[in-house]
């Protein structure tokens, strides 16, 4: 979702940006002291669920992860023509499944802001399965909720990390994002096959 569907501006500026602003000021940090401490946290976690838990982030920071996330809303939005893509792929006789490492709460504030869950057959978050998308055994463990084919299954995402635990399982059709960010620059998604915009497979699916 976030990368793929959503302009990952929206994350990276919450965690990166406003995030350290706000426990700078609630445990009277400078900006210097908050951002080095967060910073260690942050790639402590990564790459586990909990890295993706606002839950755990709440309780070690001692700040209301969900609510201020509702207060940014309004700056969560799609990358381009990604309501024309879903639009297209529902005429067709494909099971769509979006499949996030974003905690239920998360995912949640985002389907109410951009409204793409009347596209999908089913939605599927990470903390339900027990592992991240990158981990070991991830899309092993996903065939026990959805039952997928690998042979037959495209998978898009942003994290190169996940793209590559996907192919280490099977999955044949992967695809990266070269711009997940708006505001930073392109992702070298090397070695697997990278979309700019989802128009690119509009006119495939629409032939």
């Amino acid at each position: 979702m976030d990368g793929t569907l959503l302009d990952l501006y929206f994350d990276n500026h919450f965690w990166l940006q406003h995030v350290p602003e706000v426990y700078a000021q609630k445990h009277q940090l400078s900006d210097e002291q908050a951002n080095e401490e967060l910073m260690q946290r942050y790639q402590a976690a990564r790459g586990s669920l909990d890295w993706y838990c606002i839950d755990y982030w709440s309780e070690q920071l001692d700040l209301d992860i969900r609510q201020l996330k509702r207060e940014l809303a309004h700056r969560i939005a799609l990358r381009p023509n990604v309501t024309e893509f879903l639009q297209a792929i529902n005429t067709i006789d494909k099971r769509v499944v979006m499949v996030t490492n974003a905690h239920p709460a998360t995912v949640e504030i985002k389907l109410e802001q951009t409204g793409i869950d009347v596209h999908f057959d089913r939605i599927i978050d990470s903390h339900a399965i027990g592992l991240a998308k990158e981990q070991a055994g991830f899309w092993q463990q996903l065939q026990s909720a959805e039952s997928y084919d690998r042979d037959s299954t495209m998978l898009i995402d942003d994290n190169l990390e996940v793209l590559q635990s996907a192919a280490d399982y099977g999955i044949a059709h992967l695809f990266g994002i070269r711009l997940p960010d708006s505001q930073r620059g392109h992702v070298d998604a090397t070695p697997f096959v990278v979309i700019d915009d989802f128009a690119e497979f509009i006119g495939g699916i629409e032939r």
